[in-house]
């Protein structure tokens, strides 16, 4: 009688044990945070933080489950964060001060500055009479939807002083773009500096003889670009979550600046097509380009100088004759950044 009461008492310990594990799997799974983030476009060399940050579970270790989609252009991931379909974004900061001045409750909110040098340019062929914006007139300009570059171009045609009203513009595919600039089927196109280099570069051309980039820089765009961006309810209701994001992509994005190669192999692995010398090439370019304001050895990379972004906001909004300005604080919230330390100051 003993021992079978014996039996009976370590047969319940087992079974209560057993409860208690399945009980812990739910919790378990959740705390693993779901975040779907849209990239800026295809998968390249410039993603590679990213990608590293995931390959060496970065973002699992923050109590994160990352899910990486390639972009369609800089402007597109805004509204799909809007929308729900995403959780964050990595897109331009201008489109997104557009939608916060027309849907505030509904926009994103950005919270690391990744491209803080304006990028965008229109691209027209060597031998062509463009010479400056003003020449924009009466000719026809292309690109995708989407893209940054065109949808602030009427904010370049208010500084630079020409009627956007007198230029055509041609939507087009992504993949078509450098193509139909390089048959005349457009006089110029739209796009970052970069982008258009390298992917003008792999279709045969040789871009610093072929193309001329008419930079908007040039004529006092003084703009921010690509940021990260997340649901502002989002961020309100899992502020630990986004910190973490930032934690990871921060110490990923500062093992490709030491390394390089790093990081390309891991855009590779995740895109086996590319061309590993190529999307190197890019990756420093656009650190060097992109990523290198002045700015950075007084805030730090993701940051961003407030009376900057106010210009940049002012001169959106009235150029899109927007019907409200958005304050700095609606758009950028520094809240979630890693410690200035922390942060690169310099590549």
């Amino acid at each position: 009688m003993i021992d079978r009461l014996k039996r009976l008492a370590r047969a319940a310990a087992g079974a209560a044990a057993l409860g208690l594990c399945l009980l812990a799997l739910p919790a378990a799974a959740h705390a693993q945070t779901r975040i779907k983030l849209t990239l800026n476009w295809k998968y390249e060399g410039a993603q590679a933080w990213f990608f590293l940050a995931q390959e060496r579970g970065y973002f699992k270790a923050e109590g994160l489950d990352v899910q990486i989609d390639q972009g369609e252009g800089s402007a597109a991931g805004v509204p799909k964060v809007a929308a729900g379909t995403y959780t964050a974004a990595f897109g331009d900061m201008n489109a997104l001060i557009d939608f916060a001045a027309r849907r505030p409750d509904d926009a994103p909110v950005a919270v690391y500055m990744l491209y803080n040098v304006a990028p965008f340019t229109v691209v027209v062929k060597q031998d062509s009479p463009i010479r400056s914006p003003r020449d924009f007139e009466g000719r026809t300009l292309g690109g995708p939807a989407t893209d940054g570059a065109l949808k602030l171009f009427p904010t370049l045609a208010k500084v630079a002083g020409f009627d956007p009203a007198k230029v055509r513009i041609n939507n087009m595919a992504p993949n078509l773009r450098e193509q139909m600039l390089l048959r005349d089927q457009v006089d110029g196109v739209f796009g970052y500096v970069n982008t258009v280099w390298f992917a003008a570069k792999l279709s045969g051309m040789d871009p610093d003889k072929d193309l001329r980039f008419i930079k908007y820089a040039d004529y006092g765009l003084d703009l921010y670009s690509n940021t990260i961006m997340f649901s502002r309810k989002f961020a309100k209701e899992n502020p630990e979550a986004v910190k973490g994001f930032l934690r990871a992509l921060n110490k990923a994005l500062k093992e490709v600046v030491a390394d390089p190669d790093a990081g390309i192999a891991a855009v590779l692995k995740r895109e086996p097509l590319l061309r590993a010398d190529l999307e190197k090439e890019k990756l420093l370019a656009t650190m060097k380009r992109d990523m290198s304001h002045p700015e950075i050895a007084r805030i730090g990379l993701g940051d961003v100088d407030d009376a900057r972004l106010k210009r940049a906001i002012d001169l959106v909004v009235q150029a899109n004759q927007l019907g409200s300005t958005p304050a700095v604080s609606t758009v950028f919230d520094r809240g979630f950044l890693p410690a200035r330390a922390e942060r690169p100051t310099h590549f």
